[in-house]
């Protein structure tokens, strides 16, 4: 089966005009970003003089890019100060491991010096 046949077609409806989109997510998911595009759309409405749906449009998908680009950024921020505090506590924990085989090795040795000393 290829793309085209596997492709299923949903109705939505954005800012009062209806779009078949095909695609192959769910067409719940699909109404779902319908909603929240044809929402956004009608909230800037109340803020703009002209509410031309194409200029709604623009703007709309500027705000959604914005705000995409915005989060981009904190889970980068948050991303490197995971890694930071990752490699901090792989560095701990390498240096507690060591600590702990060299007491180890020093009670065995003291065990073994204990032995050979009535």
């Amino acid at each position: 089966m290829n793309e085209r046949e596997s492709a299923s077609t949903t109705e939505v409806e954005i800012f009062g005009a209806t779009y078949v989109i095909r695609g192959g997510q769910e067409p719940e998911y699909l109404n779902e970003l319908a909603e929240e595009v044809d929402r956004r759309m009608r909230e800037l409405a109340g803020h703009v003089t002209s509410p031309e749906a194409g200029r709604l449009a623009i703007l709309t998908a500027l705000n959604l890019a914005d705000e995409l680009s915005r989060s981009r950024t904190s889970w980068d921020g948050e991303r490197s100060e995971i890694e930071t505090r990752l490699t901090s506590l792989v560095g701990q924990l390498a240096k507690a491991l060591d600590e702990g085989r060299g007491g180890k090795r020093a009670r065995a040795a003291r065990k073994i010096e204990s032995r050979g000393n009535p």
